[in-house]
């Protein structure tokens, strides 16, 4: 084990045996009322400014809701029963009007019947807007 020395006054003193006994330290000054707990400089300041600054951003832009809008308005339906060889892509283009993509039409049947895709069954029963 090593051990520091230190030469005070006229003779050389190893730490290790210039200890002091525990009843002899000195003890802390007991805080008042008025006394400041915490003393920042320019560093500390600026940290307390940036989490403040940070802290209200969050907030701001926390409290932000999405507004998807108001609901799509009903459209009225009829019920249709496919029958044998028929395809969306026909029932739709009896659907279009002039000049209207039949595309559109097959996308919104799929959307209105909650369809995986185009394919139809023969039987199935599939919902067709009523004012078309």
């Amino acid at each position: 084990m090593s051990a520091i020395t230190v030469e005070m006054l006229d003779r050389p003193v190893r730490l290790r045996d210039a200890r002091v006994p525990a009843e002899r330290w000195p003890r802390p000054a007991a805080r008042t009322a008025d006394a400041a707990p915490l003393r920042l400089n320019g560093r500390g300041r600026a940290v307390v400014v940036t989490l403040a600054v940070l802290l209200g951003l969050a907030g701001v832009l926390g409290s932000q809701a999405a507004n998807a809008g108001a609901p799509a308005a009903a459209v009225p339906v009829v019920t249709h029963t496919v029958a044998e060889g028929e395809t969306l892509w026909a029932i739709a283009s009896g659907l279009a009007a002039p000049g209207e993509d039949v595309r559109d039409v097959v996308a919104e049947l799929v959307d209105l019947n909650g369809l995986a895709g185009a394919q139809l069954r023969a039987g199935q029963q599939i919902l067709l807007p009523a004012d078309r």
